[in-house]
Parts: C-alpha cells; sequence; structure tokens
C-alpha cells in the first residue's frame, strides 16, 4: 500500500521558519502508520478529542504533529506542526 502524505499551508510555513526538513516529518508518519498496521514502533501517538476529532497527535521531542490519517483511501494530511505550548491553542 502506497500513503499519499500531503502538508497543509500552515505546516509548510512552520517548517520553513523553523529550518526543518519535510523528511524528518514524512518519517514520523511512516513510523506511525507502521504502528497502526500493528508493527512494535516506539513512538507517542494520541487520539485526540474535542475540535481535534478524528485526528491524531503525534509527539517528538518539543514538537508535536496534529494529523489526520483515512485508512480508506490510504493518505495523511499534517494540518498543523507546533511547539508543545502552542500547540491547541
Amino acid at each position: 500500500m502506497i500513503w499519499k502524505i500531503s502538508l497543509a499551508r500552515e505546516a509548510e510555513k512552520f517548517l520553513e521558519k523553523n529550518r526543518l526538513s519535510q523528511e524528518e516529518i514524512f518519517d514520523l508518519i511512516r513510523k506511525t502508520i507502521k504502528k497502526f498496521q500493528g508493527e512494535n514502533i516506539n513512538i507517542d501517538i494520541k487520539k485526540l478529542k474535542g475540535p481535534w476529532l478524528g485526528f491524531y497527535r503525534i509527539r517528538k521531542g518539543n514538537f508535536r504533529i496534529v494529523a489526520e490519517f483515512n485508512f480508506e483511501n490510504f493518505s495523511v494530511l499534517v494540518e498543523q506542526i507546533d511547539q508543545r505550548g502552542k500547540m491547541y491553542r
């Protein structure tokens, strides 16, 4: 199965501003997909509630990634990337 990973404009802006590579984020998304498929991978994932219902949070150090996984179409939309204290405002 080939998954399509795309970034929302806000996530792209964060990467540009902080000089982070898309490949780092894509690698975390790939690990998350493997975790969903049952592999034993150490990655911190949490299903979100409230206004973020249907999204998942991936925690990596001081950064948080909010992504929506569409398992029927094998696609992922990275909605937001931000630092821990600023994420859920």
